[in-house]
């Protein structure tokens, strides 16, 4: 998701912000199957120059002096860990297998009814020794989780890992066992094809970098990384000015995304649409569809920070040169602006972002908004016509995940959503362009920040991930797009589950309609998820989400049905909490 901030999860005293965003007009499989597929390729872009259409309206703001400069203004409880002692008896397991497997067959637990939860699972779920990570706990969990009534479960499979050594040369090993596993277990899958690095975000509890040689390929062209202005490269992401330039041994960095789903294609497809039920294509930094404008790494940026473009590159630049010149303002080519603050600036810390006058509300902050922001939907939209061709046949779905950038969305300017790549400002809706890509080839949209409230947010940061989401749920039924959803931070608290139900309902001002999400991903599969209290509230809301919209039951009802199957399910439970914790 989108940003880490320890301070958000408890509730802060404050007032709801009132909406400033006028017009808001988500060991058994060791044999490590390797897979070695040729370059798959249709004619790529061949242009990467952007047209921006000139206005035709009389400009807001005089030509700058200087283009790109606006106008100058001055734990767990103990016990748990002696309570290890499930798969002692296998009989007594298996018996409590059985039992809880009849749970979804109840009434209210048909698949056509409710929303269908499913649940991240640990980010190194597969070691770099293409393996599966604490295999013994992993297998316990999948069942605690099943008995829960879940739908499936999310796993990124990393780019990093399996095409790691020489390209072209896949190792799934480690994925073979964990989707058998999955299978086993009677889970669906949603797996995520994970073109960007981890570590350096939020939550990233291990380090799992690009494959060597495309890092190796960056040291030799650093203009292969995305770049600030002040020189500063980011290897999360190839930068998406290069998407269709050979730069990676003979390859396009969209070709080498296109093989690598091809080649998963190809070994799992005897899953697909069966167990495998989703692909979710990344599309930037932690996943994303965005540009890499708040990094946490060596801290860089802290929230509320409104982040800073990410154009600097020499390939970006390349295409903003081509752009100012077709726009007839070839003064405008040659850099980003230069007065958008800094990192951990504030909007109105900078000339650029400010509330009247900024830069951003000129002739050439739509010039350049409008062209930072179509380099990443025509990224999006490679991709996704790769995915599309890849996976038409195979019966499951794709989905991207797009970022909840809350924080100073109170503002006019929106700065945050801005230099991540979103022209959504108080005049303009920068996520309705995101939704009409998607629908275009049939994808989910799939949004962060569904369980926060806007009066737990920093006030003074003017956060409203409520209004966000209401203009997220807009957008996509005006675009007539799948919208799916999952929480940004850990949350295991009833509260958050509640408000992950109001919006997963999709009752937009208080206007309940025949729509709702249609799924939740929910973050993560962690000790903590294990924990007695935690686990009670957790079946309560899975039972809860799947009943549905329409059904009207008051918690502590739900929760006393829960209670058998929290009580059946102990055992394993105990053992993936404890387990997981090693």
């Amino acid at each position: 998701m989108a940003m880490s901030m320890p301070h958000q999860i408890g509730a802060l005293a404050g007032t709801p912000i009132a909406a400033e965003s006028g017009g808001l007009t988500g060991e058994g499989a060791q044999s490590a199957a390797t897979v070695s597929t040729s370059a798959v390729w249709r004619s790529p872009v061949t242009n990467l120059r952007v047209s921006v259409q000139k206005p035709g309206d009389v400009e807001r703001v005089s030509p700058l002096s200087s283009p790109p400069l606006s106008p100058v203004r001055a734990g767990m409880r103990p016990d748990l860990s002696v309570a290890c002692q499930a798969f002692a008896t296998a009989v007594e397991t298996e018996t409590a297998v059985e039992k809880v497997h009849s749970f979804p067959e109840s009434s209210t637990q048909k698949k056509e009814k409710g929303l269908p939860v499913f649940v991240m699972m640990p980010l190194d779920s597969v070691k770099m020794d293409n393996t599966v990570n604490r295999r013994k706990a992993m297998n316990a969990s999948l069942q605690a989780l099943k008995s829960a009534g879940v739908e499936g479960i999310m796993m990124d499979v990393w780019w990093g890992l399996v095409e790691r050594d020489e390209p072209g040369k896949y190792n799934f090993g480690g994925y073979v066992e964990l989707l058998e596993m999955a299978k086993k277990h009677g889970l669906k899958v949603q797996a995520v094809m994970s073109f960007h690095q981890c570590g350096g975000n939020v939550g990233d509890s291990c380090t799992i970098p690009l494959p060597r040689w495309a890092t190796e390929e960056i040291d030799k062209d650093p203009g292969l990384a995305y770049t600030d202005q002040w020189g500063r490269r980011n290897y999360e992401y190839i930068s998406l000015g290069c998407d269709t330039l050979p730069v990676l041994k003979g390859r396009t960095p969209v070709q080498c995304y296109s093989d690598f789903m091809l080649a998963f294609r190809d070994k799992f497809e005897h899953l697909l649409g069966d167990t495998i039920v989703e692909i979710q294509v990344g599309m930037g930094p932690a996943g994303e569809l965005r540009y890499p404008s708040y990094p946490e790494q060596n801290g860089t940026w802290k929230f509320p920070g409104i982040g800073a473009f990410q154009c600097y590159d020499k390939y970006m630049l390349s295409s903003l040169k081509a752009a100012a010149e077709a726009y007839g303002k070839p003064e405008w080519g040659s850099t980003g602006p230069t007065d958008a603050g800094h990192y951990n600036n504030w909007p109105d810390d900078t000339n650029f972002f400010r509330k009247e006058g900024g830069g951003w509300d000129s002739e050439y902050g739509e010039f350049f908004l409008s062209w930072y922001s179509k380099m990443l939907l025509d990224h999006g939209e490679r991709i996704l016509q790769s995915a599309k061709a890849i996976f038409e046949n195979g019966g499951v779905k794709i989905s991207v995940k797009i970022a909840g950038i809350h924080w100073h969305y109170g503002t006019r300017s929106h700065a945050p959503e801005l230099t991540a790549g979103y022209y959504n400002t108080r005049l303009r809706d920068g996520y309705l362009p995101i939704a009409q890509m998607l629908a275009r080839h049939g994808a989910i949209f799939n949004f962060t920040c569904i369980e926060m409230r806007d009066h737990e947010q920093p006030q003074d940061a003017l956060c409203a991930p409520e209004k966000l989401v209401r203009q997220v749920a807009l957008a996509t039924q005006q675009a007539q797009v799948p919208l799916a959803g999952e929480n940004a931070l850990p949350r295991y608290d009833e509260y958050a589950h509640e408000q992950i139900l109001k919006t997963a309902a999709l009752n937009i001002d208080g206007n309940s309609t025949n729509r709702e999400m249609c799924a939740f991903t929910y973050l993560r599969m962690s000790p903590d998820l294990f924990h007695p209290d935690n686990w009670r509230r957790f079946v309560a809301f899975v039972k809860k989400m799947k009943e549905g919209k329409d059904v009207h039951r008051c918690w502590e009802q739900v929760e006393r049905e829960a209670e058998h199957f929290v009580h059946v399910t102990q055992p394993f439970v105990q053992e993936a909490a404890v387990a997981l914790r090693h």
